[in-house]
């Protein structure tokens, strides 16, 4: 998919050459046989139906020809490194500005993971109709645009970059949230791993990559632990470390040292930082709270989110630095904060800790009523200060 997009500079046009050339394969190999290089044959079936339109089929069915676009081909099929190459240059595509941001993140998951279009819009929920025109514009956008395929000037990579990582930190997120939603939806998470993983490989001197990955890696490591046998939700605080993937959290350890060693710090770098000290308690028994505070200041210092400011107020509650938490929740944006149910949970937890019970159970309705993941609202109003 890569490489015919590169070519044609064109995704739809090469999706559906693409489609065209699946077809052939599924009629012709079952016959045939598998040929010596299956990649190579279906690029050249790929690229014949989109240079010679209806006569492609006849194209593709000559030995003759088949064989000597085959054999200019087949070095491309056979170099990872090189279709590792055209695979970053279709994402940074997906992530050029003059795409609307909030269709970055599906567009990538389509033409670079190939998911469906309506497995894409259950897990941003959206109608399936609704999601593939959002695609369509997406891709008629690059074409009619001339959004060119080749590699940005570093100025504009690193701009890319970042909002590749973003998509995919997205992608990996929402996958949370609808996969209880709407039970039975396949894990985007898997999928965002998978895609961090080739950026590691692909930008192996790119420090943010590699901590992107070491997030996605501690988080997933530990998702089994999230719910109980029952499939109530169970806090990162209360959960079983016997049930965490003590592999993937030394491997994700490993990577985040590496990109430790490049000396330049990131977002994804520092958020890593904060998983990796949380899941400190699998070998140490005990969560260092205090180094936690420090990583979420340090965030917060030079790459400030509404998340990260929410997630370090709650850390400093726990700490039973309650003030503090309440003077920092107070200096987050209201009108960015009003409909966010994690906000209203650490207001709860700071009013209750300060004594303040009415305070925090109107703060605890509130998060209560913004709460999508029925397992997770379940959670909140079991544990709800109770009325006197």
């Amino acid at each position: 998919m890569a490489a015919l997009s590169v070519r044609f500079r064109d995704v739809a046009a090469a999706e559906d050459a693409l489609a065209d050339a699946f077809a052939q394969a599924l009629a012709r190999w079952p016959q045939s046989g598998v040929p010596a290089s299956p990649e190579a044959w279906l690029l050249t079936v790929a690229k014949n139906h989109r240079r010679q339109g209806a006569r492609h089929r006849t194209m593709a069915s000559s030995p003759r020809v088949l064989g000597a676009l085959e054999q200019a081909l087949v070095e491309l099929s056979e170099q990872p490194s090189e279709r590792g190459d055209l695979r970053l240059r279709l994402l940074l595509v997906c992530a050029h500005p003059a795409i609307d941001e909030t269709v970055r993140t599906p567009l990538m998951l389509q033409v670079v993971l190939g998911l469906d279009a309506a497995r894409i819009a259950r897990a941003f929920l959206v109608t399936p109709a609704a999601m593939s025109q959002r695609l369509v514009r997406a891709k008629q956008k690059i074409r009619d645009a001339g959004i060119p395929f080749d590699e940005p000037e570093p100025a504009e990579r690193a701009g890319r970059m970042a909002a590749v990582y973003e998509a995919i930190y997205a992608a990996f997120a929402v996958d949370h949230d609808a996969a209880e939603v709407e039970p039975g939806v396949g894990s985007l998470a898997e999928e965002a791993l998978f895609l961090a993983r080739v950026l590691t490989e692909l930008s192996p001197n790119e420090p943010e990559a590699l901590g992107l990955y070491a997030l996605l890696r501690f988080s997933h490591a530990r998702r089994a632990a999230g719910t109980a046998a029952d499939g109530s939700f169970v806090p990162l605080a209360e959960q079983d470390v016997s049930r965490w993937d003590r592999a993937a959290i030394l491997d994700a350890d490993a990577v985040l040292l590496r990109a430790a060693a490049f000396r330049v710090p990131g977002p994804f770098q520092l958020e890593a930082a904060i998983q990796s000290a949380h899941c400190q308690r699998l070998f140490s028994e005990h969560t260092p709270w205090n180094a936690i505070e420090l990583l979420y200041a340090t965030l917060n210092a030079s790459w400030p989110t509404v998340a990260s400011a929410v997630a370090h107020a709650a850390v400093l509650v726990e700490l039973g630095r309650q003030g503090e938490a309440s003077a920092l929740l107070a200096r987050v944006d209201s009108a960015r904060v009003a409909e966010y149910a994690p906000y209203w949970v650490v207001v709860s937890h700071a009013c209750r800790r300060s004594g303040d019970l009415t305070g925090a159970r109107d703060a605890m309705t509130k998060a209560i009523a913004l709460t999508r993941s029925p397992r997770l609202r379940n959670f909140l109003e079991a544990t709800a200060p109770e009325d006197r």
